[in-house]
């Protein structure tokens, strides 16, 4: 089940186990609310409106009750991608439910404990849940085998410097605003240096945080690529300096490429980023530190790059599979 038709990192997470769980004798159908790019995942589709985030939006969800029963009736087991999709819970008592909980939330709603089981990005995530719940950590799964496509920013003669990176959603949770205030500092370290930021604000959550990132001078924009791991062996640091995040699959992408990474030191991305050996951790909100963190990092880019490389393997879209496909049968046969 699905809350959303265009896919995000939950999604893309999804589609990436469902060929793997289809390779390997399962059936699966995908729930959407409506025609999108989920939809050319080569996987059976039924629309199922589960409302969206404003408030009062999921009494919407109560009109997809019958149908999601139904549906529930006629397969053996029921799982919810993300917290949105737990609004279906209610309609599915007697029957075999995995919740999937991506967001590191700030309320455990007393219903998600109908769940045969949960599982959660993170540690971070799972410490959110509990007491009241128990979860089974996953992390997100990656492709190890980057794709190889042309740079989406304009090359210059001669190569130029080191690319320092971002790519990601144009919003304050993602924190490129920081990186923009640090790029100065960077550049003084690294002259030559290239600092691009590729993204977009596609849902227009924070239009005049946005406006103020693309109106930086220093840095170079962007706009939103189809395939983001494609761009990671291009960069010689990715940055994510993030105000949360449940896990930071950009970086585990990022990390598979052989390109090492800085974060910050919140949410999942510690356990991501083996800080001094990968990449570096620093404080979120302090582009000083963000700075500092990336001139090490350029100094020592082949060493991480390869230890990137190899803790990047831990989250391969194969030793994911079979992580939550034992969950699904174990929660499939109570």
């Amino acid at each position: 089940m699905c809350a959303v038709a265009h896919p995000g990192g939950a999604e893309i997470g999804l589609l990436r186990l469902a060929r793997r769980l289809v390779a390997r004798g399962h059936e699966l159908t995908l729930t959407t609310p409506r025609a999108g790019p989920m939809d050319d995942a080569d996987l059976p589709v039924v629309r199922l409106e589960l409302g969206g985030m404003e408030r009062g939006a999921g009494a919407r969800a109560v009109a997809s009750f019958a149908r999601v029963r139904r549906l529930a009736g006629a397969s053996d087991l029921v799982y919810l991608n993300g917290t949105v999709s737990a609004r279906l819970l209610p309609a599915l008592p007697g029957h075999r439910t995995v919740l999937h909980v991506h967001d590191m939330v700030d309320r455990v709603p007393r219903l998600w404990s109908r769940a045969n089981a949960v599982m959660a990005d993170s540690q971070a995530v799972a410490d959110r849940l509990a007491p009241r719940l128990r979860a089974d950590v996953v992390y997100c799964p990656v492709e190890l085998d980057v794709p190889d496509a042309p740079a989406p920013w304009q090359q210059r003669n001669g190569g130029g410097g080191p690319i320092v990176g971002f790519v990601g959603r144009i919003e304050p949770r993602k924190g490129p605003l920081d990186l923009v205030r640090a790029a100065a500092a960077i550049h003084a370290g690294a002259p030559g240096a290239r600092i691009v930021l590729i993204g977009d604000d596609p849902y227009d959550s924070a239009p005049e945080y946005a406006a103020q990132v693309r109106a930086a001078e220093d840095v170079e924009h962007v706009p939103w690529v189809a395939d983001g791991a494609a761009v990671m062996r291009h960069l010689d640091v990715l940055v994510a300096p993030s105000r949360q995040e449940p896990f930071g699959t950009v970086l585990a992408e990022a990390m598979a490429a052989g390109t090492p990474v800085v974060a910050t030191r919140v949410g999942g991305l510690a356990e991501v980023v083996a800080d001094g050996e990968t990449g570096r951790l620093v404080a979120p909100g302090r582009p000083d530190e963000l700075a500092a963190a990336v001139l090490e990092v350029l100094g020592r880019r082949a060493e991480m790059g390869a230890a990137a490389h190899v803790r990047a393997q831990r989250f391969g879209a194969d030793a994911y599979a079979d992580r939550v496909e034992a969950i699904l049968l174990r929660a499939a046969a109570r």
